[in-house]
């Protein structure tokens, strides 16, 4: 039986890729346009699984992202470190001096502004994903619009790469989270990393306390990242991601945040990806 899985674009994006590599070809798609829409399907039951993007290594941290995955009580169970190929596609026998508009992902377009600096003639228009305008130029035969997508969406639709490699830092890796909307996926011997949230009042040195805290627990802090909190002006929620050898070291750590922070919760429990 096929898992339902809602990613944000369509066939040929990037989450696709992810979603293909992470459960393999026993998949349903559910193409959503944005993010939030992916957060809905999980809450509603369209999909039981997500896939969504949470920081790539050139662009940063996706905050909105950490806001939905807060806001909606999802679930972090699992994590997949995709390389990323910015890659120029557009209909066959054009060369890039025919291109006059190239639209994808904001973060993709940022991703390749070196590239595109030395064409001035190319306007650079947003659209919602990857892929989407691959598939609109093959359906429309649209001549003079490129699209910036992976290798994968020139061969789903049929378009030639007329540059490929294109992004200005060639290790160029996004961090994909894998979602459910309820938490009970790993056994505790599988679990080796964790992704939390925490708030703190306002006291000198409480964040600094509670990292050391983490650090006597065994716990190996590999990403921390701050929101602010709307509500109440100048004050910010920490996510963080902790890696460990021993489930009981979280567990132990887990007892004492509970106490030291305004507020904590378990984003989720997984397996740390090999990249």
């Amino acid at each position: 039986m096929n898992i339902k899985v809602a990613i944000q674009g369509i066939q040929g994006s990037f989450h696709h890729q992810v979603a293909h590599h992470y459960f393999g070809d026993a998949i349903d798609l559910d193409e959503c346009v944005s993010f939030r829409d992916v957060a809905n399907s999980l809450k509603a039951n369209q999909s039981y699984k997500a896939i969504m993007a949470l920081e790539n290594s050139i662009a940063g941290s996706i905050l909105p992202n950490y806001a939905l995955i807060d806001s909606n009580d999802l679930h972090i169970i699992g994590e997949y470190f995709l390389d990323i190929h910015m890659n120029l596609m557009v209909l066959s026998g054009q060369k890039i001096e025919d291109i006059k508009e190239v639209h994808s992902h904001p973060i993709a377009l940022l991703q390749c502004a070196n590239f595109f600096s030395q064409y001035p003639h190319i306007k650079l228009v947003e659209s919602s994903d990857t892929a989407i305008t691959a598939k609109r130029i093959q359906e429309n035969q649209l001549k003079g619009i490129g699209a910036l997508a992976g290798p994968v969406a020139s061969e789903i639709y049929n378009l030639e790469i007329i540059a490929d490699g294109i992004h200005t830092v060639k290790s160029n890796k996004t961090r994909f989270v894998v979602l459910k909307a309820s938490n009970k996926e790993i056994p505790k011997e599988l679990i080796n990393k964790a992704s939390i949230k925490f708030e703190l009042d306002d006291t000198p040195g409480s964040l600094a306390t509670v990292l050391n805290v983490l650090n006597n627990c065994k716990l190996n802090l590999t990403k921390i990242q701050s929101l602010p909190i709307i509500e109440t002006p100048f004050t910010y929620a920490f996510f963080v991601d902790v890696v460990f050898e021993k489930y009981k070291h979280f567990e132990k750590a887990k007892k004492v945040m509970e106490i030291m922070t305004t507020h904590f919760k378990v984003l989720g429990e997984y397996e740390k990806s090999k990249q």
